[in-house]
């Protein structure tokens, strides 16, 4: 086995490093290079590996196999190699902020509430962790306070390998028990748990926490959470979209919400007289086709609820069938079609394979939509 020397714990902040290739080991479709020393940290704890260059050589991957440190290249680099590894320190540190947050954030609602963090995940756009226990929008409100004002306090993130004998004494946070030397984190007044991921030297370096979302989950609830960087990025792209709202509906941005309301009442208001109209439309289509036996019709602009409406006024005073065809933007229709103790399941099976289609329903009533012309459609029912 290739010991490697774990630089990355001795400082978390080395972005290069020199190193000498001890082996090179093929890999499916790529190679396993181990070195000497390495700052490169492996996906681990929840927390996703480095990436980088040896050299000009990408590396990938990092992984931890057997006490082995792997780096995954697709190139091979001869043993004995002298070698130049660079971080992607933008990538790193971004990830040292998502796990440095998340400790807070898990490290005060143990404390407030007693829950254990059973599922962590750093994505590339959220964090997710999993709690076994129930919390409500209002107590994720207070957390988050909670959290940035331990961050603002910026104190000194300590690392220690205590002894077993004082591991008895610590109340830290494990969601397994433990064999060999432990590595223990402590974020002063907010949390105290056995780690081997990075994570910043001061908890001002994580800037801020936003706490997203909560839904329920299994037999607690999985919350999703952003740090530092990534919550400027989303507040930016909070801002735009607010300002692209505030332009459309000509208002100020602090002004948005009530706008929006207006609006939304206002097309209330609108949809109920569309209504209104469209009620009487087909109430009057349905006494021009009373006793006309089956029914083609086809109406511009309407929704499908309203196809259905119409079908169904008509259908009822035909004596017949009746279809009811209603163009979409794409070009394509959707579509009604009901008869009264009728059976259309062979008719609407025909349909959909001559017109290329979709749908279907009860008996006598379907409802889908077609790939066709409506001069396709008219020549389908001329003869049925």
């Amino acid at each position: 086995m290739t010991e490697t020397k774990r630089l990355y714990y001795e400082d978390v902040y080395i972005k290069e490093f020199h190193a000498t290739v001890t082996e090179c080991r093929e890999a499916g479709k790529g190679y396993h290079i181990l070195l000497d020393q390495s700052a490169f940290y492996p996906e681990g704890g929840g927390q996703p590996s480095d990436t980088g260059v040896l050299n000009e050589v990408k590396v990938k991957e990092v992984h931890e196999k057997v006490g082995e440190l792997l780096h995954y290249t697709d190139t091979p680099i001869q043993p004995g190699t002298e070698v130049t590894g660079k971080i992607n320190w933008e990538r790193r540190f971004d990830l040292m902020q998502q796990h440095s947050g998340e400790h807070i954030v898990s490290g005060l609602i143990h404390e407030a509430f007693g829950y254990d963090n059973v599922g962590f995940h750093m994505g590339s756009d959220v964090v997710t962790i999993d709690f076994n226990g129930m919390l409500n929008e209002e107590q994720m409100a207070e957390i988050e306070a909670k959290a940035n004002a331990k961050i603002w306090e910026n104190s000194r993130v300590e690392i220690t390998y205590p002894s077993r004998e004082e591991l008895k004494d610590l109340p830290y946070r494990s969601k397994k028990e433990l064999t060999g030397k432990v590595r223990i984190v402590r974020f002063p007044g907010s949390d105290l748990c056995a780690c081997c991921g990075t994570h910043v030297t001061h908890t001002g370096e994580i800037g801020m926490v936003k706490l997203l979302s909560v839904v329920k989950f299994r037999e607690g609830v999985r919350m999703e959470m952003i740090s530092g960087r990534r919550v400027l990025d989303y507040l930016n792209m909070v801002n735009e979209q607010n300002h692209q709202i505030s332009v459309c509906l000509s208002a100020k941005p602090a002004q948005t919400a009530a706008a929006v309301e207006r609006l939304a009442e206002e097309n209330f208001r609108l949809k109920g007289q569309a209504n209104r109209m469209e009620e009487k439309l087909f109430t009057g289509e349905a006494a021009r086709c009373a006793g006309a036996g089956d029914v083609l019709l086809f109406q511009e602009g309407l929704e499908s609820d309203s196809v259905r409406r119409l079908t169904d006024a008509v259908m009822q005073t035909c004596g017949g069938r009746c279809a009811v065809f209603s163009k979409n933007p794409d070009g394509s229709y959707k579509y009604a079609m009901g008869q009264i103790h009728g059976d259309l399941r062979q008719l609407t099976k025909e349909m959909n394979n001559v017109l290329q289609g979709r749908g279907g329903g009860k008996p006598n009533f379907v409802q889908g939509s077609v790939q066709a012309e409506e001069s396709d459609i008219r020549n389908f029912f001329e003869n049925r």
